[in-house]
């Protein structure tokens, strides 16, 4: 009787055994799918000491990352090479480099699964061809930003220097790339920009005003062929003098971004953007309207007058992204916390018809602007807005700089929503806890942070003037 009672029990329980054993995995039942490759397919004239690269959806299981599923053939010719798996990323470093002028051809099978044990639902396969030639030509440093000698340099800078060829990005780091003023080394922060084959230093804080700076290469930097700088690139440039108003907010590697989100990315076509987009920890498919064309780590599109990148794209962008959020985020801790302002609620929150002179301003409220108003200071003066709740413009608004005021030092901590009305026209650089929306044929020159997402409407979106 008893052994009776117990099995029905058992047949009333296993239903909710069942419910339990579905929810361990999440009921996740969707394949993942390769959202990026490096090389490209079709790719022509690459390394012969280049790792290949693809980039799932979602978090992989590693334990299926084999030779079985990942594999590079030259014809018939099994390439023998390491397997490795990082942040959605799985890597094949051939043992030894590959032979020039050879086509060879990459295969993701469906034996890689995700976490829940879903398989990719075909393989994934595209080629590529190498290098024709023997490359023993060194790099040279093209061009930087400051130049040489360059005074009246910005003191929240960023040190650009931009090379003749591709770059091994893992040879761009802090340890090749260094900053000092006199003998005392500036903290910062080293990325690489693929398609402008750049090396950018953000340092860590400000710069301090009419100091001399000196920056330098190394000669441990390399191509993709394994070829060094011939000598160490050595350059000086002088900041510029300090003027009214606070310091300025040093935006770290975010400066590299004119629109830089969280979440999403949108524009009703035909925006006109001007600068680098990017966006994390948001994939490539939360950028809509732009009509990708896809590259090695970043994008392309008609609209951009630069780059598009994302968090879900082939190494280096996705550490590029997730630094470039961080220093946003630092930037808008920053810009909030300065304290002591000069004005206090300024015109109850509406600020239309003001001229604005350089300094900190508080508001506790939301502001707006119903008519025109006037940014007016020197080149080197510093604006700093602080608005606990929205910030939004009227229709056909404009903001005019004058006196020699620059958008890249005027800085609009929101936190709440910033919009700007049907053709109007701003000027500076919003950081949004939530979100930027420009709606049809509104302007900006300056740049739009965001901590959420950032919608345009047949909008112009121009970076400021370094």
């Amino acid at each position: 009787m008893k052994i009776k009672k117990y099995l029905l029990f058992l047949l009333a329980f296993l239903p909710v055994l069942g419910i339990i054993g579905c929810t361990t995995n999440g009921g996740d039942t969707t394949a993942p799918i390769v959202t990026s490759i490096s090389p490209l397919d079709g790719a022509t004239n690459v390394a012969i000491n280049t790792n290949i690269m693809a980039r799932f959806n979602e978090v992989m299981d590693p334990t299926t990352m084999t030779t079985e599923s990942v594999s590079l053939k030259q014809g018939a010719t099994v390439i023998v090479g390491a397997i490795s798996y990082l942040d959605k990323t799985v890597t094949f470093n051939p043992t030894a480099d590959l032979g020039y002028n050879k086509e060879y051809t990459a295969t993701i099978g469906v034996m890689v699964t995700d976490e829940a044990g879903n398989a990719l639902e075909e393989n994934k396969v595209w080629s590529f061809t190498s290098l024709e030639t023997l490359d023993t030509s060194p790099p040279t440093v093209s061009s930087t930003i400051p130049f040489n000698a360059a005074t009246g340099v910005a003191i929240n800078s960023n040190i650009r220097a931009s090379f003749n060829e591709a770059m091994d990005y893992t040879t761009i780091t802090e340890a090749n790339i260094s900053l000092k003023q006199g003998f005392r080394s500036i903290l910062g922060t080293v990325t690489y920009d693929i398609p402008n084959h750049a090396a950018i230093f953000a340092p860590a804080e400000n710069l301090v005003s009419g100091k001399e700076y000196t920056a330098t290469i190394t000669i441990e930097v390399k191509d993709l062929a394994g070829n060094t700088l011939a000598t160490n690139k050595v350059w000086s440039f002088t900041t510029a003098e300090s003027g009214s108003g606070p310091a300025p907010v040093s935006l770290g590697t975010a400066a590299n971004f004119v629109l830089l989100a969280k979440t999403e990315i949108s524009s009703v076509p035909a925006s006109i953007i001007t600068g680098d987009i990017g966006i994390s920890p948001a994939a490539e498919t939360y950028i809509t309207g732009f009509s990708l064309t896809d590259a090695t780590g970043y994008a392309t599109s008609t609209q951009v007058t630069g780059f598009v990148y994302a968090a879900d794209m082939v190494a280096p962008t996705p550490t590029v992204m997730t630094t470039a959020i961080s220093d946003m985020e630092s930037a808008y801790t920053d810009a909030a916390g300065r304290t002591t302002p000069d004005h206090n609620n300024l015109g109850a929150g509406e600020i239309g018809g003001a001229t604005l002179g350089a300094g900190l301003y508080k508001w506790g409220s939301s502001v707006s602007a119903a008519s025109d108003f006037t940014i007016n200071g020197g080149a080197n003066d510093v604006w700093i807005f602080q608005i606990s709740g929205d910030l939004s413009l009227s229709s056909a608004v404009n903001i005019t700089l004058s006196g020699g005021a620059q958008a890249k030092n005027i800085f609009w901590q929101v936190a709440g929503t910033a919009t700007l009305g049907t053709s109007a026209h701003f000027e500076g650089i919003i950081l949004s806890q939530t979100s930027i929306i420009l709606n049809t044929s509104s302007s900006t020159n300056g740049r739009l942070l965001a901590q959420s997402a950032i919608a345009l409407d047949q909008s112009t979106v121009t970076e400021p003037t370094p």
